[in-house]
């Protein structure tokens, strides 16, 4: 079940009923969890061995944590999640690769990889993995004290609006809202809705209609234009930022109607004037997780310039591998990775020249920011998207004019006024939505046949102009 499809509201209806007749706590975290696992379940019943098997085992590191503090017991706990998590999701790439490096060695070692180690990857292995791990290292560095009972710690790491594609949260975020959760509320329930209705907008009606663009020109790399080749890249960033930001604005609407707030995940990205404010405000509870238990453990920017731009690299590299098990993935980190790096060192030379915030310069730099980092963005979204690095250099090359193109895809004019229309959307979107803020009150006093009225035009137009239903992106990572 994906979260715009017409059988996850059915099951959310059927939930909120039985939620909403529980007489107690024991009643209502029940209620919770039984959903969750169910909806887990929905996508293949057989990994609720594993996830049992990982959320049992983890709990008894996790307790064993809390009692003693073990650097050596938090150790086993990492090598254990990380290497059951390497093997599930980085075997194939490395034998693949390992097969790669003996034939251009001209010393052959297997024919091919075997078939079961591609296997499927079991959904939102990295995310709930993510959130366990994070609770092991903050109970080990004394940032978290409050001891999590059994029930607590299922809820926490199945909370279904979260568990396959985050937000990832840290025990402190979530683990004492859902030992305290509270009967349905109006407030709860109108504000949730609303939420949710916007990031089912972005899904459905953009994201979904963007894909078979996205398809379409990426299928053919080497016929792209310069033009072309930069419409494919716009229309990627356009769909994957509809679809994650879509789904997590979902998340958060569901989980705020049952009175549980999660944190925001984007924050306008795309508004931008430095990669490094990007990634302040793409999937930020991820790119808080890597700052806070990888970057700093490695020693952040407490030993010097070499160090600390040594620290950011290995972080984003880290970082693309996390998010598929291809090198064009840790490729794209390290682009990242190079920018923030840049970055940084163009910043010690400002300040060596003495430019200061609210200069002429500073202020010009600011606003040459924006283009610059949208391109740059643009272009690691090439390799992101691409299938093979053979296909992301084409469309690179044709991005940076380095080559001739064949006879390029013909893309309608009214789709392209689409898509260059939905980027400026974007780009308005911190305008757009202070606006809808102002007027959320007003909205709140209308009758309620009027809002229901509104509420059942959209869904209809949901309906009627959304695009085929298309799992999440980030499912797969």
């Amino acid at each position: 079940m994906v979260f715009s499809s017409p059988s996850f509201l059915l099951f959310f209806a059927v939930l909120l009923l039985f939620y909403a007749s529980a007489r107690s706590y024991r009643e209502r975290a029940a209620v919770i969890l039984a959903g969750s696992l169910i909806f887990y379940a929905s996508w293949k019943p057989v990994y609720l061995i594993l996830l049992a098997v990982s959320v049992s085992l983890n709990y008894l590191i996790y307790s064993g944590l809390t009692a003693t503090r073990s650097k050596r017991l938090l150790t086993f706990g990492l090598v254990l999640n990380l290497g059951f998590l390497g093997v599930v999701k980085y075997l194939g790439m490395a034998l693949e690769s390992l097969l790669g490096l003996s034939a251009w060695l001209d010393m052959p070692l297997f024919g091919a990889p075997p078939a079961w180690s591609h296997w499927a990857l079991p959904l939102g292995i990295s995310f709930y993995t993510f959130h366990m791990l994070s609770v092991m290292i903050d109970v080990y560095r004394d940032e978290w004290t409050h001891r999590i009972s059994f029930r607590a710690w299922w809820l926490y790491v199945t909370f279904f609006p979260h568990m396959i594609a985050g937000p990832i949260l840290r025990a402190s975020e979530l683990v004492e809202q859902l030992e305290n959760l509270q009967p349905l509320k109006a407030a709860g329930l109108k504000l949730g809705a609303l939420i949710f209705m916007a990031g089912l907008i972005k899904k459905v009606l953009f994201a979904d209609n963007l894909a078979p663009l996205a398809d379409t020109l990426f299928s053919q790399p080497g016929a792209l234009d310069l033009y072309t080749a930069w419409l494919a890249a716009t229309v990627f960033a356009l769909q994957i930022y509809f679809d994650f930001s879509g789904y997590s604005e979902m998340a958060i609407g569901l989980a705020l109607v049952f009175g549980v707030t999660l944190p925001r995940n984007f924050l306008y990205p795309y508004t931008s004037r430095s990669v490094r404010e990007f990634w302040q405000r793409w999937h930020i509870t991820l790119s808080r997780w890597l700052r806070d238990y990888l970057y700093i453990s490695l020693g952040g920017n407490r030993r010097g310039m070499p160090r600390n731009l040594t620290n950011l690299m290995v972080t984003m590299l880290l970082g693309g591998l996390w998010h598929g098990a291809a090198w064009t993935f840790v490729f794209w980190g390290f682009l990242h990775g190079s920018y923030l790096v840049l970055h940084r060192m163009l910043l010690d030379g400002y300040k060596r020249l003495g430019v200061v915030d609210g200069s002429t310069v500073s202020r010009t730099l600011s606003w040459l920011g924006l283009p610059l980092t949208l391109a740059l963005v643009w272009v690691t979204w090439v390799f992101f998207r691409a299938p093979s690095f053979h296909d992301a250099w084409l469309i690179t090359a044709a991005m940076l004019g380095l080559r001739e193109a064949g006879d390029a895809p013909v893309v309608r004019t009214y789709v392209q006024l689409l898509v260059w229309g939905s980027l400026l959307l974007v780009l308005l979107e911190p305008r757009i939505e202070r606006a809808l803020a102002q007027g959320l009150q007003r909205w709140e006093r209308l009758h309620f046949s009027l809002r229901g009225g509104v509420y059942a035009g959209i869904v209809l137009a949901v309906i009627v102009l959304g695009g085929s239903s298309q799992k999440f992106i980030y499912f797969d990572f």
